[in-house]
């Protein structure tokens, strides 16, 4: 499981060279890194002594300088629970066939499948598992309040889409909000792309009808195609190859991007994209782009060697939904160091709330893998079913291993997300606390397009923000659906798109997409109301400036 991840650039704020290099470090998961602070005295200090006494009897330290650290150890051989909290008791790749499996395509040809699937099984990994591991790592950290979490990527890849330039395109915008984010508010941040292997998406129905006409629905390239055609509608096997194939080119590009220098901080002035050159937010990041170059003379003025690899690179991981589940199993893999099994289709792996039940085919999978996984969680969700679907996913409590993702809308998330926090608060569980603040934004207008307004993308965000900051917990990251091209697909921000201009750009295959100038324009908004959070003390354990 040799990773191919670089370290973690640092973040670009400091009043001294001291403290860029104590800010720039990932601390390692301890009692210390674990206690959370608030707002509210009395509730903070309740919880930060629960996290306290809890991050005690954790398993083992993790950080990301050695991540193996955690499998070295005696308990490495008790093969029930593996070191990265996966449940392995009666668990293979393929067990979830005796479970009820939803939202899986309707092959006309399972022999046709199988060849395919076989073809699957014998090709390389996308990803290794220590990579997976130094993901899981960075997610503990962020967990107990020491860094944040970015998602961002395609609601769905495609294949008429894909190109190098935006892949890259998607990619640099992500590594601007990156920048802002760290620079802005301080703080790390764990960068997640939505990319090679986000293919796969629900439906509500297993058939469209237009005009009388019923056929298949449409669920993603990997599956099938989206023109309303008897034969396009088809799930067809040969699609899994193709998305294969994509997948392993875009990891291909993301490796090189990052790891090239492509992501070297010097070229930070350089990342704004052609159409941004003239916008506001263009105008905005290059006057950050400034500052970080004052900061990066002032670095090398004090010895701080401006070439080393924290410098020249970046960590980069994937993402997706994990909704076919023949495709996973086939890529999940022993590891050789560790004798467990990853899901070696990407880094990091969710389930939606339509495949989460405790009992279903996506949990079993879910269960024994050992790679980071998130569940997608909304208004409609109990307390304890949640804390006991986790509590069946990280049976030990391994810090890193679970990520609860939001999607509720503003009012909703206000009302009902302090009552699944303090659940799981009250259980003592270790989970990442992460923002959907797209899929429950989505409307649709007179003129048949799905948009989603900016300023209720925005509002559920500093609700997010707002909510944890009065529980005394930790809001670790945002997920967004996003793109680096110039689409108009949702409404409103700085660049003033309107319901008019949907039509003029408006490219998604599945969701409407954020354009890279809503984007950054998000990122300032959130680098400010953490950096407000962090000027009150309230931060996880990064010192008030």
């Amino acid at each position: 499981g040799d990773s191919f991840v670089a370290r973690t650039a640092p973040p670009l704020v400091a009043r001294n060279c001291r403290r860029i290099l104590e800010e720039s470090s990932m601390a390692a998961v301890s009692a210390r890194s674990l206690s959370l602070r608030a707002s509210n005295p009395s509730m903070g200090a309740a919880r930060a002594s629960v996290r306290a006494h809890r991050a005690v009897t954790t398993r083992a330290v993790i950080s990301p300088m050695q991540t193996d650290a955690m499998f070295l150890g005696d308990r490495a051989a008790n093969k029930e629970v593996s070191a990265t909290g996966a449940s392995l008791k009666d668990w293979k790749p393929d067990s979830w066939k005796s479970r009820e499996a939803l939202q899986q395509p309707n092959y006309e040809d399972q022999d046709e499948l199988e060849t395919v699937l076989q073809e699957i099984a014998v090709r390389p990994p996308l990803v290794f598992a220590g990579e997976a591991r130094s993901l899981q790592a960075q997610l503990a950290n962020a967990a107990a309040g020491n860094a944040f979490v970015l998602f961002g990527g395609d609601c769905a890849e495609s294949f008429k889409e894909f190109r190098a330039d935006n892949v890259r395109d998607t990619y640099r915008v992500l590594l601007q909000m990156s920048v802002i984010l760290m620079y802005g508010a301080g703080v790390p941040v764990v960068k997640l792309g939505r990319m090679a292997g986000q293919f796969a998406k629900p439906r509500s129905e297993d058939m469209e009808t237009i005009n009388g006409v019923s056929l298949p629905s449409y669920r993603g390239d990997n599956i099938n195609s989206s023109e309303f055609t008897p034969e396009a509608r088809r799930p067809d096997p040969e699609r899994l190859l193709k998305a294969y194939d994509q997948s392993c080119s875009t990891l291909n590009l993301l490796r090189a991007f990052s790891n090239g220098g492509y992501a070297s901080l010097q070229r930070v002035t350089k990342w704004n994209l052609d159409f941004m050159e003239d916008k506001e937010r263009g105008a905005e990041y290059r006057a950050l782009a400034d500052k970080i170059d004052a900061a990066l003379a002032f670095m090398a003025a004090c010895g701080i060697d401006e070439d080393s690899p924290s410098m020249q690179s970046t960590d980069f991981f994937t993402a997706h939904e994990a909704l076919h589940l023949g495709y996973e199993e086939r890529l999940t893999r022993l590891d050789s160091t560790t004798e467990e099994y990853y899901g070696c289709s990407a880094h990091f792996l969710w389930c939606g709330e339509r495949t989460r039940q405790p009992d279903g085919a996506h949990m079993e999978y879910f269960r024994g893998i050992s790679n980071p996984i998130g569940i997608k969680i909304s208004d409609k969700s109990d307390g304890e079913s949640v804390v006991s679907l986790v509590k069946q996913l990280n049976p030990e409590n391994v810090p890193g291993r679970i990520t609860l993702i939001s999607r509720m809308g503003a009012e909703k998330l206000r009302e009902h997300l302090p009552r699944l926090i303090r659940a799981i608060e009250d259980a003592g569980l270790n989970v990442l606390w992460v923002t959907d603040p797209m899929h429950g934004n989505t409307v649709k207008t007179d003129s048949g397009f799905k948009t989603r307004p900016f300023e209720r993308v925005r509002d559920e965000i500093m609700a997010f923000f707002e909510v944890h900051e009065q529980m005394g917990t930790h809001p670790g990251g945002v997920h967004l659906e996003m793109t680096g091209q110039d689409v108009t697909e949702c409404t409103g921000g700085t660049a003033e798109v309107t319901i008019g201009d949907l039509e003029l750009r408006y490219l998604t295959h599945c969701d409407p997409r954020l354009n890279a100038s809503q984007a950054l324009e998000l990122a300032f908004l959130m680098s400010s109301k953490l950096a407000g959070i962090r000027e009150r003390g309230n931060f996880g354990n990064i010192p008030a400036r």
